[in-house]
């Protein structure tokens, strides 16, 4: 099967970001050839595509092959893409396998580069007449591996069972000057850190939330049930935060609090080892009402009845150590919720000028609402709400606020879908400030402007234009999200009777 055009495109792009230096260097990956079979060809000119392992220990150091016999300059095991190759990533762990003896399951991807190479060598390689071959350009792309187990460290060298051509070197004594100067800006250490994250989801009463999957080929436990979770994407700053996109993205699930459990190894579709952290959430909601986006379904089960299922031993030994070491199951009453559930609060500046209101319009590439616009808003740390208020209009937009000058205008209790965490959304009338708004965190918000407060722009975020609305209706409180008597979001003022609200206005 060869491997598509579009993702070799797609691990250049992703390493160019990091090396922009390189991108006439590597310009023809980009542009050429047409096909993804011409680039991985062995006889197809203009580009020839290899790959390497660059295998690390925990001593800094780089595996290399190396055959004094011939004189052949050391260098890190590797070769040509065969037609059997699913990706680059196998092409290297296969022609490491073939050179070395060293299958995938002895290593793990780095926690720096994950699924993305190193290094893209590039070498001009003259016109050979007597074999029929023209002048192209070779490519070998360097993916990095750590040992998965501390113990390989010891070799190759004087009695140890390492191949005698295999030879560690530093470094600084790596010959490639391209990969040596990448691994010496590096903080790769060989160190085993886990790169993928999984949520153990209970509901404080001995159930667990188990996701069963796709019986399709090529997938991480196919036909499985297994918790939910996923792999880490260079833009999450954390194993948390890759959680908890993961929870938002397959199921809409935002459990409210998170905490790490345990580090578990996994096998991934390529072979390699994979470190999983595994995060532990309470959650109490009914699976059917979750948006799930993958998989087949969710449902909830106790560990005695795992037993029957088609689920991997090491994830029915993890809840089994966790259901172990909590207290049994209460007899609360059913309905009755779980326990307490923490709310994020978070604070939102109303200016208004002239009968109109300040609102930005977020960046598309924003964790929330990107391409919608919002008010200036932040999430309370430790501090008071007005301070939090005060801060960010600085910090956000330049603008100078005196605390005495705010006052709250509105309040929005908030839920946006089964399973998430609730919000308190406070919005603050600021009566006075000093300054012009300007674009102060410019991966986050684009521009500013003033907006009439009847002629909103489109897309906004629900709560803020439910938000703005109740303050031009005098009411202080909104609702939205939560399911009341027959269904409706309330949007009331509490010291008036509540009216369900008309229907096709249902908030978020």
């Amino acid at each position: 099967m060869a491997i598509a055009r579009s993702d070799i495109r797609e691990l250049v792009t992703s390493y160019l970001e990091r090396h922009p230096g390189e991108r006439e260097l590597l310009a023809a990956l980009l542009e050429e050839p047409a096909t993804a079979s011409e680039a991985t060809d062995r006889a197809a000119p203009p580009a020839r595509v290899t790959c390497s392992a660059v295998v690390i220990d925990r001593d800094r150091r780089v595996l290399h092959i190396h055959h004094p016999a011939t004189g052949e300059t050391p260098r890190a095991p590797g070769g040509r893409v065969a037609a059997s190759d699913r990706t680059l990533i196998e092409a290297a762990l296969r022609g490491l396998r073939e050179e070395a003896g060293i299958p995938p399951g002895a290593l793990c991807v780095t926690a720096e580069f994950l699924s993305g190479p190193l290094d893209i060598a590039v070498h001009a390689v003259e016109a050979g007449p007597a074999e029929g071959r023209p002048a192209h350009r070779h490519y070998d792309f360097r993916f990095a591996f750590c040992l998965a187990d501390a113990e390989e460290d010891s070799g190759p060298g004087p009695g140890s069972q390492w191949p005698r051509w295999l030879r560690w070197l530093p470094f600084d004594q790596v010959g490639s000057p391209t990969l040596r100067a990448k691994l010496l800006a590096s903080g790769l250490d060989g160190g085993v850190e886990p790169v993928n994250a999984s949520a153990l989801i209970h509901d404080g009463q001995g159930r667990y939330l188990l996701h069963l999957r796709d019986d399709v080929p090529g997938i991480w436990e196919p036909g499985a049930w297994a918790l939910l979770g996923g792999g880490r994407e260079p833009q999450d700053a954390s194993l948390e935060e890759t959680v908890r996109r993961e929870l938002r993205e397959e199921a809409g699930l935002e459990p409210a609090v998170l905490e790490p459990l345990a580090v578990e190894s996994a096998t991934g579709t390529d072979g390699l080892t994979v470190p999983v952290r595994v995060f532990a959430g309470c959650w109490s909601g009914d699976p059917a009402t979750l948006p799930l986006t993958e998989g087949v379904m969710l449902a909830w089960f106790d560990p005695g009845t795992m037993p029957r299922l088609r689920m991997s031993p090491a994830t029915l030994e993890l809840v089994r150590r966790h259901a172990a070491g909590r207290p049994p199951a209460s007899g609360r009453v059913s309905g009755s919720p779980a326990r307490s559930v923490p709310h994020v609060v978070g604070v939102h500046l109303y200016l208004e000028r002239d009968g109109q209101v300040l609102l930005g319009l977020r960046h598309p590439d924003s964790a929330y609402a990107g391409s919608a616009h919002h008010f200036l808003a932040g999430h309370c740390e430790r501090e008071s709400a007005v301070s939090c208020l005060v801060r960010e209009a600085r910090e956000e937009a330049g603008l100078v606020i005196d605390p005495a000058d705010v006052e709250l205008a509105h309040l929005v209790h908030v839920v946006e879908g089964a399973g998430a965490q609730p919000r308190m959304q406070l919005v603050f009338r600021a009566r006075r400030w000093r300054g012009s708004p300007e674009v102060r965190e410019p991966d986050r918000c684009l521009s500013w402007g003033w907006w009439p407060t009847d002629a909103l722009p489109d897309p906004i975020v629900p709560y803020a234009r439910a938000a703005i609305e109740g303050i031009r209706a005098g009411r202080p409180y909104t609702e939205l999200g939560w399911t009341v008597a027959r269904g409706a979001n309330r949007t009331t003022d509490p010291s008036r009777p509540h009216r369900p609200r008309p229907a096709g206005r249902r908030g978020i």
